[in-house]
């Protein structure tokens, strides 16, 4: 016999594919499972955010929103804002003019000056720190200074990925952003996105809900709410690509296994079926 005959008859076919068989009808049973345990496990998930949010769609009263705007408080600058600094009257071949990086001790560096701290100081109270400090070597310094670029303060998207992680945006405040701005500047909602499922959470204020299709179809205002710093804008991934990717991530080991079982038991058919080694209707003798 040969080394291939050998081989089939040490694997029987018939029970390789009984095994084949039960195989295939366990992995119904366990997709049955699965599902049963998936649809639990994430609709108590969703209960307990729609909890949180008070109801989809449901305004919260007394908030700034689109077209009920309010001014923010007088920005404070923190490290690592850009501040755009200029002194009118300076010393001879001594300029003062230009971008100045809040350090992390909360300092600027004014070239010959020295340097002075601005930070936890409002843009006025910053003006007036600074030509206080070159009073010492200028009589009565004017100086033009503002916030150039806000680094320090930042609103935040967070996307849900439907199992895959979640991806966190952070943009910067200006003090003028809505709920449908934060969404625009990372290019719309995601692909795996709900569109019911989008709300705005507030550093001790709690959760808002956000009406994404009134705001974006119907042009409702009512949950467009004004961004204050910090705000994260959160955006759930849709339930059914949510609960697909559960079961591809349990379902895919055994998916292999199977795979490498049906190649084995289809193998050792074709070799049975070929009755004689194929090297045998070559004229070659095998031992």
């Amino acid at each position: 016999m040969s080394c291939l005959g050998k081989a089939a008859a040490a694997f029987p076919i018939q029970g390789v594919c009984d095994m084949a068989v039960r195989c295939h009808a366990s992995r119904f049973v366990v997709l049955g499972t699965f599902f049963a345990l998936a649809a639990t496990t994430l609709g108590c998930q969703f209960s307990i955010n729609c909890g949180e949010q008070g109801g989809a769609g449901q305004a919260v009263p007394n908030v700034p929103k689109e077209g009920a705007k309010v001014s923010q408080v007088a920005y404070v600058i923190e490290p690592p804002d850009l501040l755009t600094v200029e002194l009118l009257k300076s010393l001879p071949d001594r300029p003062l003019v230009g971008q100045r990086l809040v350090r992390t001790d909360g300092s600027i560096n004014l070239g010959f000056y020295g340097s002075v701290c601005v930070a936890g100081l409002t843009i006025d109270q910053a003006k007036e720190r600074v030509e206080q400090f070159l009073s010492q070597y200028i009589r009565n310094p004017k100086v033009n200074l503002d916030v150039y670029s806000y680094n320090s303060k930042g609103i935040y998207v967070v996307a849900d990925g439907a199992g895959f992680g979640e991806q966190a945006v952070r943009l910067p405040f200006t003090g003028n952003e809505t709920v449908l701005d934060a969404v625009s500047q990372i290019g719309g909602l995601p692909p795996v996105a709900s569109k019911s499922r989008v709300w705005l959470a507030r550093p001790g204020c709690g959760v808002m809900p956000v009406n994404w299709n009134g705001i974006v179809q119907c042009g409702d205002c009512s949950t467009n709410y004004q961004l204050v710093p910090g705000d994260r804008v959160y955006i759930f991934s849709d339930p059914l690509l949510r609960f697909d990717t559960f079961v591809a991530k349990l379902l895919n080991p055994w998916e292999r296994m199977f795979g490498f079982t049906l190649l084995g038991a289809t193998t050792i058919k074709q070799l049975q079926n070929m009755g004689t080694s194929p090297l045998a209707g070559a004229g070659i003798t095998t031992f």
